[in-house]
C-alpha cells in the first residue's frame, strides 16, 4: 500500500540524485522544461528500487543533444527521430524525449512522430495512469493529470483515455497490462480488462518480436502466474500461445485427472521458487520458466480416456517439444533457447522411472548424459513438477530426487560424469583397427560410449581391448 507522505520522500530524493540534480540546472540555465517521467516516479512512489532515469523535456532532439553534451562522457541519437537522445551522465544511462503528441494509423505500431509542447499532453499517451505521472525538475513538482496516485493507493491499472483508443493505438499495451499486473500486483480495471478482451485480435498486428519481448518480461517477474491468468481470462494469449489455454482439458463424470493448467502454473511457481533457492543472486531463468510453464502442452493432443475411468496421456514429452520447438521458432526466439525449452520438457518424464525403483549406475550416467549443460535445469523443472497433495507420495518422490542427486554428485566425484565419453577417440580407434574414416569409426564408438556408460571408467588399455574383442566378433 501506497504511504503519501512516503512517497513524497522519496521523490525528493529522486530529485536530489546527482544525475538528475546536474540535467536540472543544465536545462533550466537554458531555459527548458525538464521532467522524470513514467516508471522512475512510479517505483519511487511505491518504495521500489529503480536504476532507470527517463526524462521529457519541451526542447527538440539537437537542443537536448547540444545541453547533455557538455555533462556526459558519452552521447547516442538512434532514437532521435522519435525525439529521444541517450546519454551516460555521471556513470548512469539515462534517455531524454522531447514531448510526444503521436497519432495511429491503427493499421500498423508505427506512429506518425508528432512533437507536443505540454507536458501534461504527452502524458495522456502513456499506457497506463501509474506510468503517466511525471516530476518536474528542479522545481520537485508531481504532475499527475490522468489520477496516477489514486490508482497506485487503489492498486489499480487504467489506462489514461477510453482503453478501447489506448490499445487501438498500440495493441502492444495489453500485454505489458498483464505484465504490470503480475510486475506490481496490480488488479486491472474491469472497463481496460474488457477492452483487452474485445481488441485481442488487434495484436495480431504486433512482431513476434515484440511479443516475444513482453513474455519474456512477464517471464522475468517475481510472479509471472497473475499476469499469464490475465491473458488466459482475456484470450490475448490465444493469438500467440495457444497451447496454454487449451491445457483446460473437459473433465466428464466418469474420467477424473489433476487440472493441468491449474498444475502447469502451479509447476511454474515451484519451479521459480527452486530457482530462487539454488541461485539467489542469477537473473531470472527464461529457459526454465519457459519450460515448466509449457511441459505439458503435448497432454491434450495425447490424452486418451480408458475403460474404467483412467486417462493416459502416452508420450506427450515427445509431442510436447516438438510442439514447444514449433511455437517457440514462431515468437522469433534464438535457437539456443528453443533448443534448451525443448529438451527440458522432453526429458521431464526420464526421472519419474527412478522413483519405482533405484537405477543402476548406468543409468544416472545416461540421464546426466542426455541432460548435458541442462542437469540442473532439469533437477528443478523435475522437482517442481511434483504437485500431488498425497504428502506420502510427495515425499517419496522428494526422496527418491535427493537419491539421484547424491548419486550424481558421489560419480562426479569418482569419474568425470559430467563428460562422458570413450576412452579412445575417433582417432585412436581408427588406429587400433586400421579403419579409415567412415560409418564403421561411428559405429565403433558408439560401442565405446556405451561401454563407458555401462560401466563406467574401464582405463584405455582395457577399452583398447575390448573394442579388439568387439570387432573380432562382428567378424
Amino acid at each position: 500500500m501506497l504511504n503519501m507522505a512516503e512517497g513524497l520522500a522519496r521523490l525528493e530524493e529522486l530529485a536530489a540524485h546527482p544525475v538528475v540534480a546536474t540535467l536540472a540546472r543544465v536545462f533550466a540555465d537554458a531555459g527548458r522544461d525538464l521532467a522524470i517521467v513514467g516508471g522512475p516516479v512510479r517505483d519511487a512512489l511505491l518504495g521500489r528500487v529503480t536504476h532507470d532515469f527517463d526524462f521529457t523535456t519541451d526542447a527538440r532532439p539537437d537542443e537536448i543533444l547540444a545541453l547533455v553534451k557538455p555533462v556526459s562522457s558519452v552521447q547516442w541519437d538512434v532514437g532521435r527521430a522519435f525525439g529521444t537522445i541517450g546519454a551516460r551522465v555521471k556513470g548512469e544511462q539515462v534517455e531524454i524525449t522531447t514531448y510526444r503528441a503521436d497519432s495511429y494509423d491503427g493499421v500498423t505500431r508505427k506512429p506518425t512522430v508528432e512533437f507536443g509542447d505540454t507536458l501534461e499532453a504527452d502524458l495522456s499517451r502513456r499506457d497506463f495512469t501509474v506510468n503517466a505521472m511525471a516530476l518536474r525538475v528542479p522545481a520537485r513538482a508531481l504532475v499527475d493529470p490522468t489520477g496516477g496516485v489514486e490508482d497506485l493507493i487503489a492498486g489499480r491499472l487504467r489506462t489514461p483515455i477510453d482503453p478501447a483508443v489506448s490499445f487501438g493505438d498500440d495493441p502492444l499495451r495489453m500485454l505489458r497490462g498483464a505484465r504490470f499486473s503480475s510486475q506490481l500486483e496490480f488488479a486491472i480495471d474491469p472497463d481496460t480488462l474488457d477492452a483487452m478482451s474485445a481488441l485481442r485480435e488487434t495484436l495480431r498486428i504486433v512482431s513476434p518480436e515484440r511479443v516475444q519481448a513482453e513474455l519474456v518480461r512477464l517471464l522475468q517477474t517475481d510472479d509471472p502466474v497473475r499476469g499469464i491468468r490475465v491473458l488466459v481470462e482475456t484470450r490475448l494469449i490465444d493469438e500467440f500461445l495457444p497451447e496454454v489455454p487449451a491445457l483446460r482439458l473437459e473433465v466428464d463424470e466418469h474420467h477424473h485427472h489433476k487440472d493441468v493448467y491449474e498444475h502447469s502454473l502451479t509447476v511454474l511457481r515451484q519451479a521459480i521458487a527452486l530457482e530462487k533457492e539454488r541461485n539467489p543472486d542469477a537473473a531470472p531463468d527464461v529457459p526454465l520458466r519457459l519450460a515448466a510453464l509449457l511441459h505439458d502442452i503435448g497432454k491434450p493432443a495425447t490424452r486418451r480416456l480408458e475403460p474404467g475411468g483412467g486417462v493416459t496421456f502416452h508420450h506427450h514429452d515427445i509431442k510436447g517439444a516438438r510442439m514447444a520447438r514449433k511455437r517457440l521458432q514462431a515468437l522469433r526466439f534464438d535457437a539456443a533457447t528453443t533448443t534448451t525449452v525443448s529438451r527440458l520438457i522432453e526429458l521431464h518424464l526420464r526421472f519419474f522411472g527412478y522413483a519405482e525403483g533405484a537405477w543402476t549406475d548406468a543409468a544416472v550416467r545416461r540421464y546426466v548424459r542426455d541432460a548435458g549443460d541442462e542437469l540442473e535445469r532439469l533437477h528443478i523443472l523435475t522437482r517442481a513438477d511434483v504437485t500431488t497433495r498425497n504428502k506420502r507420495k510427495a515425499q517419496r518422490l522428494a526422496s527418491a530426487y535427493d537419491d539421484i542427486e547424491s548419486r550424481i554428485a558421489a560419480l562426479r566425484e569418482q569419474e568425470e560424469i559430467d563428460a562422458i565419453r570413450p576412452e579412445l577417440d575417433g582417432n585412436r580407434i581408427q588406429e587400433v583397427l586400421g579403419l579409415t574414416p567412415g560409418r564403421e569409426v561411428g559405429e565403433a564408438y558408439r560401442f565405446l560410449l556405451d561401454l563407458r556408460l555401462d560401466e563406467g571408467v574401464l582405463g584405455e588399455e582395457e577399452a583398447e581391448r575390448r573394442l579388439r574383442e568387439w570387432w573380432a566378433a562382428r567378424g
